[in-house]
This record gives C-alpha cells, structure tokens and sequence, in this order.
C-alpha cells in the first residue's frame, strides 16, 4: 500500500512513473521559460501574468509561441 521506509511517501505504484513525471516537469518549465520569456521582451503584462500561473503542462505556452505570437521554431531563441 504505502511506504514509509524513508524511500517516498506516496503509493508504491507511483515509483514507476518518476521518471516520466521528472520528463513533463522539464518539458513543461522549457516551454514555460520560453513563453515567459517572450511576453516579457514584447510587453505583454497579461500573457505573462497568465502563463505564469496556468500549469497545462506546456499546451498554453505552445499555444501562445506558435498561435498568438506566430513565432517559427527558427525564432524561439532568437532576441526581438
């Protein structure tokens, strides 16, 4: 049922899943930083505002670099 033996505290059955949990906490704060980091640059206090508190596992900062601001994978990294 559950460990107590300074090992984790949750369910044994989530021990399995850390790894893929560690994957979407990295692919989420990648995609995060990058929308962050562009509504910032452009002034836009609202996109920042919500990106930052809306956790959607990247989605919404995908969404907002591809659709609202019609970035090119060519222009993520890119300063404008």
């Amino acid at each position: 049922m559950y460990n107590f033996n300074g090992m984790g505290l949750g369910p044994n059955w989530i021990r399995p899943f850390g790894p893929v949990f560690i994957l979407l906490a990295l692919w989420s704060i990648f995609w995060k930083g990058l929308a962050l980091w562009h509504s910032g640059r452009r002034g836009q206090e609202w996109w920042f505002v919500i990106l930052l508190l809306v956790n959607t596992a990247g989605i919404l900062d995908i969404i907002y670099l591809f659709l609202v601001i019609k970035l090119k994978a060519s222009e993520l990294f890119t300063k404008k």
